[in-house]
């Protein structure tokens, strides 16, 4: 009796498990404005169905399960796919670039400066003229390199 019961509930954390990673995927793919694109072209973000399903997925952005997210902006677009306006315009080319550029820029300025650690790395870098990025000065190299072989 008592193994049964040890199977059950090792079933059930198996089962628990494959859906606690089936839901973290598909939330981690909303931080990809192409994705969301296409779930509005397909008509899926206007069916009732899955409007409800985006509803019951925000316990993500609670703390006990928004610590799994690696990517912070899929909680930020499950917010916004709960208002039916957003999914209306999501739908928009103009839309989708909007908001990939907004996530590129937010990704590329998060954090200007190196922490501490990285000083050592932080002085081998160069700042490329009329760009706000940061090269390394070793990739320069490389890079260098093989456009001269």
């Amino acid at each position: 009796m008592a193994d049964s019961v040890k199977e059950g509930t090792e079933e059930e954390r198996v089962k628990n498990r494959k859906r606690f990673e089936l839901e973290l995927e598909f939330v981690q793919a909303l931080a990809n404005p192409f994705y969301l694109h296409s779930l509005a072209q397909q008509g899926i973000l206007y069916q009732p169905a899955f409007i409800n399903y985006l509803k019951y997925l925000l316990y993500w952005k609670e703390k006990d399960y928004a610590r799994f997210i690696l990517y912070p902006h899929a909680l930020h677009h499950l917010e916004l796919l709960q208002h039916a306006e957003f999914r209306s315009e999501i739908m928009k080319d103009e839309w989708r670039e909007r908001l990939n550029q907004t996530q590129f820029d937010h990704w590329r300025t998060w954090y200007v400066q190196y922490p501490p650690r990285y000083s050592s790395h932080a002085e081998h870098c160069l700042v490329s003229p009329g760009e706000s990025r940061v090269i390394s000065t070793r990739l320069l190299t490389v890079t260098r390199s093989r456009t001269v072989l």
